[in-house]
């Protein structure tokens, strides 16, 4: 016997294998028939349907170059900060979401082996063992013995035919949501990682702020103190000594804030490398400090096999597409093999005797005729969720070429503007120089005096802001890539 674990042997023709599965063979003829005049269960599959451009617009023209800017899996190290390095090293180590992330792969995995248990079949083992003794003064045991025995070891076993695919749909739906979790983790390990790059490059900015603004502070005391003693000797008035003041306590009120948001900015380090605050230590310096590493995109056709986010729709909606296909084969007949074989005696000793083998056989088979709806309902709803994946995949498709191309614009309009601040910056200080000069002289309207100081200190609050936009246009083009490439494959020529 092929369905019970524990052989049947008797030497009666009752129990020879050709005649138990004879039934069996005629019915899996008739059902295979039944297969053939249904047709097999096919679904069309939808396509994107997107126009992929060629290239970009605002990317290298040389297509080596291109290749050769590529990102790095660890592309955090072209910024040439040892600092931000370990720190988004222990953030992709440590990090609580990604932790999160991680838990949910194991979880769809584990889905998948629940679903794909219903492809295999069903197998038990039972055994049982009673004795009962019947009431004497009933007089239903009259005449025969009053106490039985009973003594049984069978083993169970039953199948569904997938003839429809039902299972293997629902098998294909599991994996494909267990392969979306994985691009969820990359996603979520990408974020990570530009959000310690992108609060890094903020504590720096914040830094070389109040390093500016303490300059401007020390510098506006000087003109202070120049403009006071003009005062003592009659060549200035109150109302100028005023102006001044405020001009002192205005560089004087912008340090707390500057401070406040080195400190918030430290926490969010903290974190995210699931630290507290008060463990975690953030030297700094400057922004002046940092490299500015190339990139360039490759193809547009790439960016779909590197962006996470593009992959996990990808994945969401293969999964739909299986939903679909199982909510379709939920129409059909379900057929289920079943058998169980095993021994059944009074006495132990009898057990195991071919007198005492026992076996069953059986096939079902269920369609649906009258549900209330709730098959059709389910269909319609699987439909509405591929459309709407199908319509998300496409989002994040042109969201990605956007964020390319916004991105590389992004870096080239803050370089420009980076390098126009920074003439504003020169020019700026100079005239300071002068007019500051001229004021110990005695040859310069205090008037003059203010407006080189507060254009002095605006350009240089801007140039640092200018400079942290343009760090932070090379980190979202590295996002809007995908984070790392892996290097292209190099083909190596054995012709001799």
């Amino acid at each position: 016997m092929s369905c019970g674990g524990i052989g049947v042997r008797s030497g009666s023709n009752a129990l020879r294998p050709g005649s138990v599965l004879r039934p069996l063979r005629s019915m899996l003829t008739g059902t295979v028939l039944m297969l053939s005049l249904g047709g097999c269960l096919l679904t069309d599959k939808p396509e994107p349907g997107l126009d992929i451009p060629q290239s970009y617009d605002r990317s290298s023209p040389n297509p080596r170059i291109a290749e050769a800017a590529l990102p790095s899996l660890d592309w955090w190290r072209g910024f040439r900060s040892r600092e931000l390095t370990e720190i988004i090293e222990q953030a992709r180590e440590a990090n609580l979401d990604i932790a999160v992330a991680v838990a949910r792969i194991t979880q769809a995995d584990a889905q998948s082996r629940i679903t794909g248990a219903a492809l295999l079949p069903d197998v038990g083992l039972n055994g049982s063992a009673s004795r009962s003794r019947a009431s004497q003064s009933s007089g239903v045991s009259a005449g025969g013995a009053s106490e039985r025995d009973s003594l049984s070891v069978t083993m169970s076993a039953s199948y569904e035919i997938d003839f429809w695919g039902k299972n293997r749909s629902a098998l294909r739906a599991s994996e494909e949501t267990a392969v979306a979790s994985r691009y969820n983790r990359d996603v979520v390990s990408l974020t990570t990682v530009v959000t310690a790059a992108n609060a890094y490059f903020n504590v720096l900015a914040a830094q070389d702020r109040l390093k500016a603004a303490r300059e401007n502070l020390g510098s506006a005391n000087r003109v202070l103190e120049l403009i006071r003693q003009r005062v003592n000797a009659g060549t200035a008035s109150a109302l100028e000594t005023a102006q001044q003041e405020a001009l002192v306590n205005q560089q004087r009120a912008a340090i707390p804030l500057l401070e406040q948001t080195v400190t918030q900015n430290r926490n969010a380090l903290a974190v995210l490398m699931a630290r507290s605050p008060e463990s975690v230590r953030v030297r700094g310096g400057s922004l002046r400090s940092i490299s500015y590493p190339r990139v360039t995109p490759g193809l547009p056709s790439e960016l779909l096999t590197q962006r996470p986010d593009i992959r996990l729709a990808e994945a969401q909606l293969a999964s739909a597409n299986a939903n679909v296909e199982n909510a379709r084969a939920q129409f059909l007949p379900s057929i289920t093999l079943s058998g169980e074989g095993g021994y059944s005696s009074a006495i132990l000793r009898t057990l195991l005797r071919p007198e005492s083998a026992l076996f069953s056989f059986g096939a079902g088979l269920t369609q649906p005729i009258f549900d209330a709806g709730r098959l059709q309902g389910n269909l319609d709803f699987q439909k509405g969720l591929q459309d709407e994946l199908l319509n998300a995949y496409r989002r994040s498709v042109i969201s990605g070429f956007s964020d390319v191309e916004n991105a590389l614009d992004a870096i080239r309009q803050t370089a420009l503007r980076e390098r126009l601040l920074a003439d504003v910056v020169n020019s700026s200080r100079r005239a300071f120089d002068i007019a500051e000069q001229r004021l110990r002289e005695g040859t310069v309207d205090l008037v003059t005096v203010l407006q080189t100081q507060q254009t002095l200190y605006s350009a240089i609050d801007t140039q640092v802001q200018a400079r942290l936009a343009h760090l932070q246009a090379i980190v979202s083009l590295y996002q809007a890539l995908g984070g790392g490439w892996l290097p292209k494959p190099v083909l190596v020529n054995n012709a001799r």
